[in-house]
């Protein structure tokens, strides 16, 4: 047989065996909305995001921007940390723009209205870097996977800083899904430790002063140690109102709190020893994903990669990872297969999806503050990483 003759059966045989969709794909772009907060309150974690997610699609797809022969394109879209705006552009994002896929927002209450757009048009969304229990939880639908940490990750890793006996501790947190989802993850795992006030703000607090009058009161007279633990995303935090007061001097009480963008990191130089938990800080982990991303940042922007950056990274890492896996086929059903308990490198290590919920299982780093005059911030020092396995993280969804 001619050697023609073989190599067009073989090409014959090779059609056959794709399926019609995967020749219908082939040579197409693979469509990619990035629905997050470009404007508005979480503007610097959405920036930081879709740096990371660009960095992330060029270090893992080599530079050329293709997986199995197609292009990948990102579509960004602004939600300006609305939730109704959100929605609509995710759902634009699918009906008319024909992404295979979105990633995205940057706010959980963004993330909870997006969900049923996803389950809608049967498209997967990847959250990131959204944080509330509820989206991996029980707002949850088999569309959504996160490479984020969720509320109760952040929760478990802190309470190897604070939670001890003979401690008192009053928590400021911002009046909606994020703080509320992680005050309560925070509080529900706490063994030793006793929470004796919680506070709520609006999201664009700047005055603190009530606020912490109210902690102050409820922390004063306990015996042991006395903490603040402050989270909070985005707009004017009260760690510089907390410091003015020097409050461990008059009354024994301390701060704690988990890790931040680089920015409000320059606060936390003012509380030195300050222990937390923290989802990234470039100085924590070592690999190679790492190591490329902080080169990468260094030479686009002479500065550090950030806290979210690392998330845009490894959405762009986990993303391109399945679609490997598939040979560039955006088949919803397929990917979500090849997704669920697929793991992957990441800038913080190895990451894996968890086939009940889709979250991502993945390291935090146990940190104290150290005041560094050659850094601006406050620098998070490694006292510990703590793995999965020592964050047993409960399955709260309603599959």
């Amino acid at each position: 047989m001619h050697r023609r003759t073989l190599v067009t059966l073989a090409a014959l045989a090779v059609s056959a065996a794709a399926s019609p969709l995967a020749l219908a794909q082939a040579g197409k772009d693979i469509k990619i909305a990035h629905v997050y907060s470009r404007t508005g309150p979480l503007e610097a974690y959405g920036k930081q995001t879709q740096t990371g997610l660009m960095m992330g699609l060029d270090y893992a797809t080599g530079g050329t921007m293709t997986v199995g022969g197609r292009k990948i394109v990102i579509i960004e879209k602004d939600d300006q940390g609305k939730p109704d705006l959100g929605k609509s552009l995710l759902a634009a994002a699918y009906a008319d723009d024909k992404v295979d896929l979105a990633v995205g927002p940057s706010s959980s209450g963004v993330a909870l209205a997006m969900l049923p757009v996803a389950e809608e048009y049967k498209k997967i969304l990847l959250v990131e870097p959204a944080v509330a229990d509820s989206i991996t939880g029980d707002k949850w639908n088999k569309y959504i996977f996160r490479t984020g940490r969720n509320s109760t990750q952040d929760a478990l890793a802190n309470v190897f800083a604070v939670d001890q006996d003979n401690v008192s501790i009053a928590t400021i947190a911002q009046d909606y899904a994020f703080g509320r989802d992680g005050i309560k993850a925070f509080r529900d795992n706490l063994k030793k430790s006793k929470i004796v006030h919680e506070e709520y703000l609006p999201q664009n607090t700047t005055d603190f002063t009530a606020g912490i009058q109210r902690m102050v009161n409820a922390l004063r007279d306990k015996p042991g140690r006395k903490f603040i633990a402050v989270v909070w995303a985005g707009g004017v935090p009260p760690f510089n109102a907390l410091a003015d007061l020097d409050l461990k001097t008059r009354y024994g009480i301390e701060v704690a709190s988990g890790g931040n963008i680089l920015p409000a990191l320059v606060a936390y130089k003012r509380f030195p020893g300050l222990e937390g938990a923290t989802y990234y800080y470039f100085g924590l982990p070592k690999n190679a994903a790492n190591d490329a991303m902080v080169s990468m940042h260094y030479r686009q922007f002479k500065s550090p990669p950030d806290f979210f950056t690392a998330g845009g990274f490894s959405a762009a890492m986990a993303l391109v990872t399945a679609l490997k896996k598939t040979n560039g086929d955006t088949n919803t059903n397929k990917l979500i297969s090849t997704m669920e308990g697929m793991s992957f490198d990441t800038p913080k290590g190895k990451m894996t999806f968890r086939k009940e919920d889709h979250q991502a299982l993945q390291n935090m780093y146990h940190f104290k503050i150290k005041n560094d005059p050659a850094f601006a911030w406050g620098v998070p020092e490694l006292v510990r990483e703590i793995t999965p396995a020592d964050m047993p993280l409960p399955i709260r969804n309603k599959r």
